[in-house]
């Protein structure tokens, strides 16, 4: 048996092993909880936002009825109301992980997060979520052994979603990259963008590469379009021949999905959200935050772009996302004929 053999069997077994993951993880997650619950550590911080102790309350009793739930299906199977209630854990975990994106960015250049035990449980209700979501569909899987389908290009809607994705982040790139070429942009020089940077907490290697032209969202941005392009082009599901993994051509499905999920889940909502302000910023319903722009005029030109390129990027990663999710889904496989002889008669006819 192969390498891509034994991986794709372990990886058609999850429906057997994911309650029972799920029950580790809310006992290992409801544990965490309790414990910041008990010592006064908000699991909700962002920026000067901190959450109320009561709200890490609602996380642990949320990790305690994950564990009843998961516990009951691996128990006595996947009904209906159990499978109701798994999606609504999900939707309250993925809620909450909500800004676990901005902490890999921001630990990818060096820089800190607001509070450890705040990154600590958006990574878990990530992974809850996830936990969750594959418990709900246990049931959902091939009848006798399956196989990987082969690498196949999206349907063309879903490519068009990636070219909206790809082209609405071009304003966003020129704008960060007339900054880092010493150039001014609503009313912000570059001089004036790195101090924002530095006044910000920024670390030393983001502030060393807007230095030298490099603007590390503009390289992060070049990274989203490639894992866009993976999902919606056959290449994101096989690994290409010049790559050093030629004992492996089969790209793991959790290996674009699990950025493109954590993506989706952080960007839609932020883009969306933000677009929501934008518009009633300028329709005077509210007044614009001005923040390090010189004007409220110039930060509601910088979030336009901004708002457009995430919502636009999001929407256009989970569509692709859903698009290589059923792609790259096993299917089941026909079982085996009897082999005929060599005189051409099948076993059944010679008797």
């Amino acid at each position: 048996m192969t390498g891509d053999e034994r991986t794709l069997t372990w990886w058609q077994a999850w429906p057997a092993w994911a309650g029972r993951a799920t029950v580790l993880w809310a006992t290992v997650y409801g544990a965490f909880g309790l414990a910041c619950t008990l010592s006064g550590t908000p699991l909700v911080h962002y920026g000067v936002i901190r959450g109320a102790a009561a709200l890490d309350a609602v996380f642990v009793a949320v990790a305690v009825l994950a564990a009843l739930v998961c516990g009951a299906v691996v128990r006595h199977g996947l009904r209906p109301a159990l499978r109701v209630l798994l999606w609504v854990l999900c939707g309250l975990t993925g809620i909450a992980a909500f800004g676990l994106l901005m902490n890999v960015i921001t630990l990818m250049t060096g820089e800190g997060v607001d509070s450890p035990a705040a990154a600590a449980n958006q990574a878990l209700t990530a992974v809850g979520a996830l936990l969750l979501a594959a418990t709900a569909r246990a049931d959902h899987r091939p009848t006798g052994g399956a196989l990987a389908p082969a690498p196949s290009p999206a349907p063309l809607p879903v490519q068009l979603a990636a070219v909206v994705g790809t082209v609405a982040f071009l304003p966003y790139a020129g704008m960060k990259l007339v900054w880092a070429t010493g150039g001014t942009f609503a009313g912000i020089s570059s001089e004036e963008n790195i101090a924002v940077s530095e006044r910000n907490g920024a670390s030393g290697i983001w502030l060393t590469l807007e230095s030298r032209g490099l603007d590390v969202t503009v390289l992060l941005a070049v990274l989203g379009v490639f894992l866009l392009w993976g999902l919606v082009r056959p290449w994101g599901q096989a690994f290409p021949r010049w790559t050093l993994l030629l004992h492996r051509r089969r790209v793991p499905r959790w290996l674009p999905l699990t950025p493109a999920l954590i993506g989706a889940a952080t960007l839609t909502p932020y883009g969306l959200l933000g677009l929501g302000y934008c518009t009633l910023a300028a329709t005077g319903v509210v007044t614009m935050r001005q923040g390090d722009a010189p004007s409220p005029e110039d930060a509601l030109q910088m979030g336009w772009i901004g708002m457009v390129a995430f919502a636009a990027y999001g929407v256009a990663l989970t569509i692709a996302a859903r698009s290589y999710w059923h792609r790259t889904r096993p299917v089941a496989q026909e079982p085996a004929h009897p082999v005929a002889s060599a005189t051409g008669q099948s076993p059944a006819a010679g008797s």
